[in-house]
């Protein structure tokens, strides 16, 4: 199906920037929505970025500003471009590929923001 993959987490200081990554297998990665979620521990999984397949995004507030989502549907690539990190942001960010029917979540990496 669609096994998918996310990448670039680390540690970055309170300012720094991240760029996450969502790699897909399969040749159809452009016909689902892709979401970024968070979770931090203690606290539930929430939506911080999305991108329809026609690419329309939604953000959640906190994050305006500051995140991008975008695709590369030749790379079967979804990054999520960090900005202007904040200690909230500390999380385990995980990518979510959604159709009708269908839906698969990465593995997670982890995004520490701290002095």
């Amino acid at each position: 199906q669609v096994p998918i993959v996310e990448s670039g987490g680390g540690l970055v200081q309170p300012g720094g920037s991240l760029r996450l990554s969502c790699a897909a297998s399969g040749s159809i990665f452009s016909l689902y929505a892709i979401g970024w979620y968070r979770q931090a521990p203690g606290k539930q999984r929430e939506l911080v970025a999305d991108m329809s397949n026609g690419g329309a995004t939604v953000y959640v507030d906190d994050v305006k500003g500051r995140f991008t989502i975008s695709r590369d549907n030749a790379k079967n690539t979804v990054y999520l471009q960090m900005d202007s990190l904040k200690p909230e942001d500390t999380a385990r960010y995980y990518c979510r590929a959604t159709r009708v029917g269908l839906t698969f979540w990465g593995q997670g990496t982890q995004v520490t923001v701290s002095s």
